[in-house]
């Protein structure tokens, strides 16, 4: 935990740095392969600090996003297996330090059953999309519709974000930071509900 505080206190040092916009751009790209601290920290922290700006920002943080989501997803494609099958020696190492063998074995379950819907929900919930973009690489899900799920629910999250400070300024802060998550899950719920829904009366 304590490693991860100071990861966390030196993601937030950017945000007073004049290379805070590439490094979030950078951040948001490890994020969605390797790095531990969601790109959002860094983007509510340079849209306190030049509000105007909140929408360029969440420009860069989904650039970055979906740049890292196709490196994770060439992680899994051409990086995961040897030619007889078995895990690289790259596949052992996020295993031990970013996610269980456990957790990765079950995505492929969900992506036979929910498809577009799984990266939608990794993508926009605080799911980690790490495991999402290098699993859908591996088990080779169709690469188009992973870019377009992830292009449209890491844009709703960034620009939500983004919008909620260039409109409210500070005060949205401690809102976002207690009750956003809570909120894009049940948003994610509701939405994914009705489509089901909808479906079973067509």
């Amino acid at each position: 935990m304590n490693i991860v505080k100071r990861l966390y206190d030196w993601v937030l040092s950017w945000g007073n740095s004049r290379w805070g916009a590439l490094a979030l751009f950078v951040l948001a790209f490890a994020e969605s392969s390797f790095f531990p601290i969601p790109p959002d920290v860094l983007l509510i922290a340079l849209c306190l600090g030049a509000v105007t700006r909140s929408f360029r920002y969440a420009a860069i943080c989904l650039a970055g996003s979906i740049l890292g989501a196709i490196g994770g997803y060439a992680i899994g494609y051409f990086l995961w297996q040897n030619g007889a099958g078995e895990y690289t020696a790259l596949a052992n190492w996020f295993f031990a330090n970013v996610f269980s063998e456990e957790s990765f074995l079950e995505v492929k379950h969900l992506y036979d059953e929910w498809n577009f819907w799984i990266v939608f929900t990794a993508g926009f919930t605080p799911l980690p999309y790490k495991l999402f973009t290098i699993t859908g690489g591996l088990f080779h899900i169709n690469f188009v519709m992973f870019i377009l799920a992830s292009i449209i629910s890491r844009g709703m999250r960034f620009f939500l974000i983004g919008g909620l400070i260039w409109k409210f300024g500070a005060p949205i802060k401690t809102f976002i930071d207690k009750y956003f998550n809570l909120l894009a899950i049940a948003f994610t719920v509701l939405l994914i509900g009705s489509f089901i829904l909808v479906g079973k009366f067509l």
